[in-house]
Order: C-alpha cells, then structure tokens, then sequence
C-alpha cells in the first residue's frame, strides 16, 4: 500500500531501531536518562532556546504550553482553523480553563492589527487574554508556510502587551526545508514552541516543547501531572536524535508533494485547493461528480490509501515511506479513476 494519509504512519528506519536497541537509558522522572537528556539539549539548541522538553505527543506539548502560560479564566488568540481550535478535543478549555477566540486568517496567517484589536483585559466583563498561539505549517491550510515577517509582527504586538506567544510548529521543519529558513529563526519569534518528531521527522513517538529555563522546570511538572512522567525512555528518545540530524531529508517530502500536485492538476476533474509550499496536497473533487467517499474507495482497491479532509477533499501527505516512483503510481491511478 502507498499510504498517504498522513506523515504520522513514518516508520522508524534500521538505524533509528538500531539506536533503540543500544539506547543507555535511566530514570527520566529523576532526570537520569542520558539519551533523553542528550535529545533535549540537540533540540533547545537548534530551535534557540535555553531548554527543551521530550513529551509524549504534540497535543501534549501544546496544552503543557497553556497550562504554564495561562491562569484559569484568560482569553488564547489563535487562528480560525488551528490545529488547537479544531483537532485537541477542546483540551485548552477543558484542562487549562481558558476561553479560545478565534480569527480568520489568510492561509493560516492571522492579520496583525486584527490580533492587537483581539487583546483583551481591561473592561471587568471581559477575559485577560493570557497567550497567543500561532500554527507553523498551517495543516488546515494545506501546509502553508507562516510567512516570518507575519510571526514577527505578531510577536512584536504580544511583547508591547506583556502576552506570551506560542507556537504550534509540529511540521516546523517542513517550512525550514521549503524556505531554507532555519527553525531557530522561526522560533525567535516565539516565547515556546512545539514541535513533532513522529511526522515527518520519522520517529516513531514523541514531540518536544522547548522555551525558558523557567518555562521548562513548569512544563515538567505539568508533564507528571498528565501522566507524561516516563521512566526508561531513552528507546524512544533515541530515533528523535536522527531524526534531528536528518531533517535536510524532508526536502524529498516536499518535492514529492510538488510533484504529485503538478501531475494532479493535469487531470480533468481534479483542482488543487492550496499552493503546495510543503508535504500537504488538498485536492478539489467537487467539479468531479465523485463522492469523495467513492474515489477514497476505489484509490484503496488501487493500493493507494489518502484522507477525506472535508466536503470533496482528499488530502495527501507526502512522507518517508513514499517514493518518486510511488507519486508515479498514484497519478496513473488517480488517472484511470477519474477516467471511468
């Protein structure tokens, strides 16, 4: 099968299983595992930051960074279609008791001005805003990069209202291999920042949180409190070191994913939803006649698999598991489908 669903169905490589295996490992609640440790230290030094945190998921590290930030009763600005809003079962609300407003943004991009008009905390009847979280990739967006200039000017507004900014950057190195930015350029521009090592990274679990000295010893203790306190994790922490050092690999990811939305748009029937800057393709059945329920159906038969991702779209994400020859395969089948 050619799985496309997602850069979560990655598989760990032969080396990745090697280090696993040969992991020294230790007691991580007592900070005694030195492979966790040595993950740690890599990733607060690529992304800038004084610290930085192994946590099981991305959601975990996303609501560690409102449980730190926000106090009970605070406002979070974010973007209409963050990863956050829609996809963390209102984990925000429900764990940090914070109130999420939300703006429409341009691929994923929030307006500026929009969100210093947002700010909130003087008038007695209205909530404090507590913390702005911004998306990078934009996975609603179709993987759109946040363009830097736009996180800066938020950033900037945030620091002049004493408000923490947080990123979501879970496919953050998917936009330093589209732009050539680095992911510590992009985290500048942030108080925290999260970011996914079992997506296109490659490794089979985990995401790391990083941020402040201060921000981390917190984010430590609200991990154990969510029952994120593991004990010999260096097996699991030890493919999240290569999968650092081989990040220059998600620039395959992307070309691929170029290149199958370049073959897709030569299909009559077929649109394409989002610029391709990354991993992410969106493609537009409604001109179609196809149910996108039927055309997931028969790519399945075809041995292809992809997601439903909305009223007539189907989403693909390219990953490691996917080869050239493999967006051949798809566009021939997507091809004889839409041909019938």
């Amino acid at each position: 099968m050619i799985d496309l669903r997602s850069d979560t169905v990655t598989k760990p490589d032969e080396r990745m299983r090697k280090a696993m295996y040969e992991a020294e490992v230790g007691d991580d609640v007592y900070g005694e595992d030195p492979t966790v440790n040595r993950l740690e230290r890599l990733a607060a030094e690529v992304l800038g930051k004084e610290s930085a945190l192994f946590v099981t998921s991305g959601t975990q590290g996303n609501q560690i960074a409102g449980l730190v930030h926000c106090r009970q009763g605070q406002e979070v600005i974010m973007e209409s279609q963050a990863h956050l809003f829609l996809y963390e079962a209102a984990a925000m609300s429900a764990l940090a008791g914070v109130q999420i407003k939300t703006l429409k943004g341009t691929r994923g991009a929030m307006n500026p001005a929009e969100v210093e008009a947002a700010i909130r905390g003087a008038d007695i009847h209205e909530p404090e805003t507590g913390l702005i979280t911004l998306e990078n990739t934009h996975n609603k967006a179709g993987g759109a990069v946040l363009p830097l200039e736009n996180m800066r000017e938020i950033y900037e507004i945030a620091g002049k209202h004493h408000i923490p900014v947080h990123l979501d950057g879970a496919r953050l190195f998917n936009a330093q291999a589209a732009t050539g930015i680095s992911v510590k350029e992009y985290a500048k521009y942030t108080d925290t920042v999260q970011f996914c090592l079992s997506k296109g990274l490659g490794a089979p679990v985990g995401s790391i949180i990083a941020g402040s000295d201060e921000f981390i010893k917190k984010a430590r203790k609200w991990r154990k409190r969510l029952g994120g306190g593991l004990r010999q994790v260096g097996v699991i922490a030890a493919p999240g070191i290569i999968a650092l050092e081989n990040a220059e690999r998600l620039k395959d990811d992307n070309a691929n994913a170029k290149k199958l939305a370049d073959g897709l748009l030569n299909i009559k029937g077929v649109a394409i939803d989002n610029e391709v800057q990354t991993n992410i393709i969106l493609m537009n059945l409604s001109d179609s006649g196809i149910e996108t329920t039927v055309f997931l159906e028969q790519l399945k038969e075809n041995g292809i698999i992809a997601g439903g991702f909305g009223p007539g779209i189907v989403r693909y994400v390219t990953n490691n598991g996917v080869s050239e020859e493999d967006i051949d395969e798809t566009l021939k089948v997507v091809q004889k489908i839409m041909s019938v």
